[in-house]
């Protein structure tokens, strides 16, 4: 992912998930971490205190990721879809393929998250999708073959 962008697509939900995120970053973890310092600085020497070290580690990748959720939240798009004719970014679609229906909304890379049906308008399915018509049918290659997806409807 690309932090440095100079712009993030995200659903409502997709904002309103990261600032839920945030929230327990400051409010729960950083005190945590913050306990668990004290706690080990406590024991005396440092050099070789497996508590430490790992708080320490904690620390870093939590204020790591409080800083990069401040850059995406600053940054951020807020994506509704246009139309429910055609498929565009924020389109929830849902499609027919051989063995049965799947529901997908389109949305941003940051926010994509396949095991839940949030594809990226950049992967090869959700470029596929995008600017489709319901009756129409895309066909997407994968490792064993050819999949062919058929819009039913678009909400």
């Amino acid at each position: 992912m690309n932090t440095m962008s100079n712009e993030f697509l995200l659903t409502s939900d997709g904002i309103a998930t990261l600032k839920e995120e945030l929230n327990t970053l400051i409010k729960v973890e950083r005190p945590d971490i913050a306990e668990k310092l004290k706690e080990a600085k406590a024991e005396g020497d440092l050099s070789e205190n497996a508590g430490w070290d790992a708080a320490r580690d904690k620390q870093g990748f939590v204020e790591g990721r409080i800083s990069e959720i401040e850059h995406i939240l600053k940054h951020a798009k807020l994506i509704q879809a246009k139309s429910s004719t055609s498929v565009s970014l924020g389109s929830t679609v849902h499609v027919e393929l051989e063995d049965g229906r799947q529901e997908y909304t389109i949305v941003g890379p940051t926010e994509a998250n396949p095991d839940k049906g949030m594809i990226s308008d950049q992967s090869p399915l959700g470029m596929a999708l995008l600017g489709k018509k319901p009756g129409e049918e895309v066909e997407i290659t994968v490792p064993n073959g050819t999949m062919t997806y058929k819009i039913v409807k678009i909400a």
